[in-house]
């Protein structure tokens, strides 16, 4: 019985609905890293009223999606202007910044792009 309901959750979790609100709750995220002042527990903050209105499977995906998306959010800032857009993004800016300076910030971009997706993965 286990696993059959683990494979109905994964069946569940890849619906139409529940993909659009992650990967636009995720973008939403993102803008809200990369402001600096904003950060990811003040936009789950911010948007938790909009979940009572909609329902719980589509809720903590949302929510979900905001904090994955900030967390990456505040690495862009840190590399591009040297302010991190959130606390997770302190140690980014300290090697980020001086890449950017050097003409290479897109390679210091995709570097924290995909060390947040790792950490991510692992963290699931």
């Amino acid at each position: 019985m286990g696993i059959m309901t683990l494979l109905q959750e994964i069946i569940n979790l890849l619906d139409w609905q529940v993909l659009l609100v992650l990967s636009l709750s995720t973008s939403l995220g993102i803008v809200i890293g990369a402001l600096p002042g904003l950060t990811a527990t003040m936009g789950i903050a911010l948007l938790t009223g909009l979940t009572y209105k909609i329902p719980t499977y589509l809720a903590i995906p949302l929510l979900m999606g905001i904090y994955v998306g900030a967390i990456y959010g505040g690495s862009i800032s840190a590399v591009l202007i040297n302010i991190p857009g959130t606390g997770a993004a302190a140690a980014t800016a300290l090697d980020g910044f001086p890449l950017a300076q050097k003409g290479e910030a897109l390679t210091a971009l995709n570097t924290t792009r995909w060390a947040s997706g790792i950490g991510t993965a692992i963290g699931l």
